[in-house]
């Protein structure tokens, strides 16, 4: 079964067609996922966190149902901001029926920190990524040790290009290095199909 998470781009290379798809549709897929977001990219870790804006949450989606992120990692941390809170609700679901998954739910037991927030609306957690790490609420309001450390943090991140930079930037201020599939490091950011939103 495939899943799609992705926003309409009006004229885009790859949505313009997709928003159109249908089940039961042939679709061509390659034998080989390419990509930066792989495990085999990342050193190993205690931590693993999941920085996510808008649809950038979609790689995670396949991401958190893998049993070798909850066999690898003590913990898993997903972040994820959007502007308004209904735009978390696909990401929200997902997470919520990771422990009935019958592949990986005993896994995740105790291992997965949720925390989603939103840049426009009222809700429980607010806030950018970037800042609630770098003033470490987010660390306040999970209760987890903090700041981030390239002893025990891994981190994969997706969004949009701006975030993508800013994320990196303060990553290297933690001190962690960014790796590849074939130079693996502390974090690693997907590249494919970002765009310059928020």
């Amino acid at each position: 079964e495939l899943e799609f998470y992705s926003i309409k781009v009006p004229d885009g290379p790859l949505t313009a067609r997709l928003q159109h798809v249908q089940p039961g549709d042939p679709i061509i897929l390659r034998p080989k996922p390419v990509g930066t977001l792989v495990h085999d990219a990342l050193t190993p870790g205690k931590r693993l966190w999941f920085l996510a804006t808008g649809t950038g949450f979609a790689p995670f989606a396949s991401l958190l149902r893998e049993p070798q992120t909850w066999e690898v990692f003590d913990r898993v941390i997903m972040m994820h901001t959007c502007r308004e809170a209904d735009e978390l609700d696909y990401g929200r679901a997902l997470v919520r029926g990771l422990s009935d998954d019958p592949l990986i739910g005993a896994l995740v037991a105790d291992k997965l920190r949720y925390y989603p927030t939103t840049t426009r609306d009222e809700t429980r957690y607010r806030g950018r990524i970037t800042d609630t790490l770098a003033s470490g609420q987010v660390f306040r309001d999970l209760g987890i040790d903090g700041p981030l450390s390239p002893e025990r943090d891994r981190a994969m991140v997706c969004g949009s290009l701006a975030f993508n930079r800013d994320v990196a930037a303060l990553l290297d201020g933690f001190g962690l290095t960014e790796g590849s599939n074939s130079a693996p490091g502390d974090y690693v950011i997907e590249k494919a199909f970002v765009g310059d939103g928020v």
